[in-house]
């Protein structure tokens, strides 16, 4: 860092009247300028952070210094920006080299505004700008300098040097950031040629598809591939890669850093679905991904879906550089397929998900917070970790009656380590369990609790909030065991109930609300979450379907349930009077 005396004047930069490469580009660059939208920039008003990767004797430098920075003020609390170059300079080897170093010091110490100079080449310097950005991530406000707001990729005119500068300088770009790659036409060499920055520009606008707003010639456009300059405006968050052991950073690894920012590791989400509940599944995706940030792996099995819902449903995760649904085919031998119903497609799931590790969640649900805090809860060895059943905490007939546990399980969210449900012959016992529990009351849940009873982690209900607004806050035999106040503010709904209640149910006034799904003929009412679920759908391909289609079939399930409560009440009335 270096600032000027007042009393210096422009005219005494130096240049070199014959290297000017760069003027051209004053009026594109000043056009440039409003696009930048990082926070620091756009929404705190600090000066910019500016990186330069070629320098040269900083015509390009000092136009953005004095673009972009401000002159430090006491009187003002936000920071005045910076500019950092890079560029070898020779390694000092030779005159004309120092004399370049001279020229960009001199001329950036006239801008009276913060600078910086690292004379290296590229790839040293950028990893210890990384390293530095790793440290800045865990520094308070307001000593926080982590990325910046605008990068100019000019230096070597290899391909592998311009791509290995633009990635490594991408980790270093704040979302909403520009970066700049010059020299896209340079006519020097064949474009062909790994000579030429081309291939390598090329290269990196593939590899990070997704995650920017082309500025300059977007593609499909008139002009695209022409642009001597490709101007990228960053869509996607700053991702650094790794951090730094406890004896090169000051400040000690927390969890959240370990597990998250650096080490990338992601969550796998296992789901089921048919076409009859793709649409629920459409506002559990879209939940998902936008309350869920980082790497999202999830496994689909595909129990009958149709082709313009598996579209619909890819759609939701594309604008997601960091989530990918994989489509699972039913495997041979399924037993959704033998039990002629998906609700056994969860076992079918945990038997051939390409995974160790695995949170299922039904399609009946809604997200409302960050599920990593769930995905990395320790199952302290045991095979799956579950929330206990509101509705029925101690089981019901049949399966489990003792006051004092064990505990039932709710099957909707299974936090499960795979690795322990297929060790030896796991998974086939449970297969067979599950023909045995194919007429109980509760199928695959009762099937998974008689598996794994007194086996199986208890998490929060905060993670599986079942019954809200109807039984949940209601008493009966085991609700001593339910925390009410973990489901205040869930971040997993779980719409329990048929989506089509019979219309005893709905009647029933000993038991009101009902407990039925937001999306059926008879809605939910009391359900605190309802609305929450239609802003989502609305977010989705499905709001037209709903709208349209779905009301109808709504219309008509309606009429089926009066239909056959007349039929039942008709029945009833002929065995009252035959008994008579």
């Amino acid at each position: 860092m270096a600032t000027a005396p007042p009393d210096e004047r422009n005219e005494d930069y130096t240049f070199d009247p014959s290297q000017d490469w760069f003027s051209h580009n004053i009026s594109h660059w000043k056009s440039l300028f409003s696009h930048i939208s990082t926070e620091s920039y756009a929404v705190n008003r600090n000066g910019a952070r500016i990186l330069e990767i070629g320098s040269w004797e900083g015509r390009s430098a000092v136009f953005l210094s004095n673009e972009l920075l401000k002159v430090p003020s006491s009187l003002d609390n936000r920071r005045p920006g910076e500019i950092v170059c890079v560029d070898h300079f020779d390694l000092f080897g030779t005159d004309a080299g120092k004399e370049r170093f001279e020229r960009l010091q001199h001329n950036l110490t006239l801008t009276r505004k913060k600078f910086r100079i690292i004379p290296q080449f590229s790839f040293p310097a950028l990893t210890q700008l990384l390293n530095e950005a790793v440290v800045a991530g865990r520094l308070p406000e307001p000593q926080k300098e982590e990325g910046f707001d605008w990068v100019y990729v000019d230096g070597s005119h290899r391909s592998d040097d311009t791509f290995l500068d633009g990635e490594m300088a991408w980790r270093l770009t704040r979302k909403g950031g520009l970066m700049i790659f010059d020299d896209y036409l340079w006519d020097v060499e064949p474009d062909t040629s790994i000579h030429h920055p081309r291939r390598g520009i090329d290269a990196f606008l593939a590899l990070h598809h997704g995650e920017y707003e082309r500025l300059s010639a977007k593609s499909g456009a008139e002009g695209e591939g022409r642009e001597y300059q490709v101007v990228l405006k960053k869509t996607a968050e700053m991702r650094i890669g790794y951090l730094l052991p406890t004896d090169v950073a000051s400040t000690p690894l927390s969890t959240t850093a370990f597990n998250h920012k650096a080490f990338d590791y992601g969550i796998n989400v296992g789901l089921t679905a048919d076409s009859a509940y793709a649409m629920p599944l459409a506002v559990l995706l879209s939940s998902l991904v936008n309350h869920t940030p980082g790497r999202i792996s999830i496994y689909l099995l595909d129990c009958g879906l149709t082709d313009p819902d598996k579209e619909s449903l890819n759609r939701i995760v594309s604008g997601h550089p960091n989530v990918t649904l994989s489509i699972l085919p039913l495997p041979d031998g399924s037993l959704t397929v033998e039990l002629g119903s998906a609700v056994w497609a969860k076992i079918d799931l945990a038997a051939t998900a390409p995974v160790e590790r695995l949170l299922y969640l039904d399609t009946d649900i809604l997200i409302r917070g960050d599920l990593r805090p769930l995905w990395d809860t320790a199952l302290e060895g045991n095979p799956i970790g579950a929330a206990l059943d509101i509705g029925h905490p101690l089981g019901h007939a049949g399966l489990h009656s003792d006051a004092d546990g064990p505990k039932y399980f709710n099957a909707g969210v299974l936090l499960a380590d795979l690795a322990k449900i297929r060790d030896r012959d796991g998974v086939e016992s449970l297969r067979s369990l599950c023909r045995e529990k194919k007429d109980s009351t509760y199928a695959d849940q009762d099937a998974l609790n008689a598996r794994f009873s007194g086996n199986w982690k208890e998490i929060s209900l905060k993670w599986n909030a079942q019954g809200l607004g109807t039984y949940a806050h209601s008493d009966g035999p085991g609700r001593h065991w339910v925390d009410r106040s973990a489901i205040k503010d869930p971040n997993i709904v779980h719409f329990t109930g048929p989506v089509h209640p019979p219309m005893d149910v709905v009647l029933n006034r000993w038991v009101q609300p009902y407990t039925a799904k937001p999306w059926g003929y008879a809605g939910a009412p009391g359900q605190p979450f309802a609305q929450e679920w239609f802003d989502v759908l609305e977010t989705t391909a499905y709001q037209e379907y709903f709208e349209g289609e779905w009301k109808e079939i709504c219309k008509a399930e309606k009429l089926r349930q009066i239909e056959e409560a007349k039929a039942s009440f008709d029945i009833a009335l002929e065995k009252a009077f035959s008994s008579v």
